[in-house]
């Protein structure tokens, strides 16, 4: 999300200018402002001044100003009155909801539970909620759960801050340009979350690398000799969906592989839907040889579907998912899968949340991790042509 200072960044002005324009409170030669309000216009600016921009005018840390305005932590007199000449210059008022937050702990951490569609599964967020209730009641945290509405999806987010239920937040199934997101970013409430939203936006996350994941699985399909590989994708507008398309296109570009049109099939997270797309996928004009699967419920699908076409999964059809759910090692054959560090994601996840409740933003915040490949005999005998 822009700040006053990306736009007196780009504009090449102080910020103070910045500010002076966009709040029209002085006068401001013409040129200055009109190269402020094109700046503006296209970061998709609107005036909203933040702690962020105090430092910045000031010369200080975000710190710094937190401790000036919440007087919680002595600094100097030259430093304070730096500060608040800053809060004065640039109309700043303080989040009161924020601080209220703070001065009023809860010892409670928010997460909302997520509808899932009937026909499919979500272990991965399942095993991911475990993992971060015991992350969070190693600092003394428990965790508050609620349902999300499908309308309005911040309305329980404000709610629950303005009654003073949670520090903080945990986000998950995150989307681009997460409501959520942008509008905890503007109350300056306290969060970290499971999944990205858009790369312009500075809020902690922690997130798989499905890109790398897929394009490991590619990989290891090519190297049994694999040179017609399909793919069973989920819907176009998923982040982590399209992350995880990319690395397949990745994987065959590197190896110099132009997939047939009808090698890309999009589908539904369920068992059910994989089935029909692994249909739709073998009935390619050259149908592949090996398949790789955005997540185990389409690939255990998928698989089925081979079967019953007569077909030998692993022989005939090599299968891959993304996952590594308990059941992929107990089906016939075992599946290779993608396994997700759920445990350790969870835990950084509420590291970075506690910094920030604690007003301490960690420099590392913004962190992908690698998923393991888990090669089983879905996949593991070379291609026999």
């Amino acid at each position: 999300m822009p700040s006053l200072r990306d736009v007196a960044n780009k504009a090449n002005v102080p910020i103070l200018s910045a500010y002076q324009v966009l709040s029209n409170t002085a006068p401001v030669e013409p040129q200055t402002r009109q190269a402020v309000i094109d700046a503006a216009e296209q970061l998709n600016y609107r005036l909203n001044v933040t702690i962020r921009d105090v430092a910045d005018q000031a010369h200080v840390s975000i710190a710094t100003v937190s401790y000036v305005l919440n007087n919680t932590v002595p600094v100097s007199a030259a430093t304070r009155e730096r500060v608040l000449d800053a809060v004065a210059a640039l109309g700043y008022r303080p989040n009161i909801t924020a601080r209220n937050l703070k001065a009023s702990e809860t010892r409670m951490i928010g997460y909302a539970w997520h509808d899932v569609p009937p026909g499919q599964m979500n272990t991965v967020l399942d095993r991911f909620i475990y993992c971060m209730a015991l992350a969070a009641e190693s600092y003394g945290y428990h965790v508050l759960t609620f349902t999300q509405p499908t309308e309005n999806v911040v309305q329980t987010y404000e709610e629950l801050i303005s009654i003073n239920r949670v520090d903080g937040f945990v986000i998950s199934n995150t989307g681009l340009n997460d409501e959520r997101i942008r509008r905890l970013m503007e109350m300056g409430v306290p969060f970290a979350a499971f999944g990205r939203a858009n790369d312009e936006w500075d809020f902690p996350y922690v997130d798989v690398d499905g890109r790398q994941g897929i394009k490991t699985a590619v990989e290891h399909l090519l190297a049994q000799g694999h040179r017609r590989i399909g793919v069973l994708a989920w819907p176009e507008g998923s982040l982590s969906g399209d992350a995880r398309l990319e690395g397949y296109l990745d994987a065959l570009e590197t190896a110099g592989i132009k997939p047939e049109p009808d090698w890309i099939v999009r589908t539904q997270n369920a068992v059910h839907d994989g089935w029909q797309a692994a249909q739709r996928l073998m009935s390619a004009r050259k149908p592949p040889t090996a398949v790789v699967c955005v997540s185990d419920m389409i690939a255990i699908g998928a698989m089925g579907y081979i079967e019953s076409a007569g077909l030998r999964a692993g022989v005939d059809v090599a299968i891959t998912g993304f996952d590594d759910l308990p059941l992929s090692e107990h089906l016939r054959p075992p599946l290779t899968s993608l396994r997700q560090p759920i445990e350790l994601l969870a835990r950084q996840v509420i590291d970075l949340l506690i910094a920030e409740i604690a007003q301490r933003r960690l420099p590392e915040h913004q962190i992908l991790l690698a998923p393991t490949l888990i090669v089983r005999a879905s996949s593991s005998q070379p291609l026999h042509c």
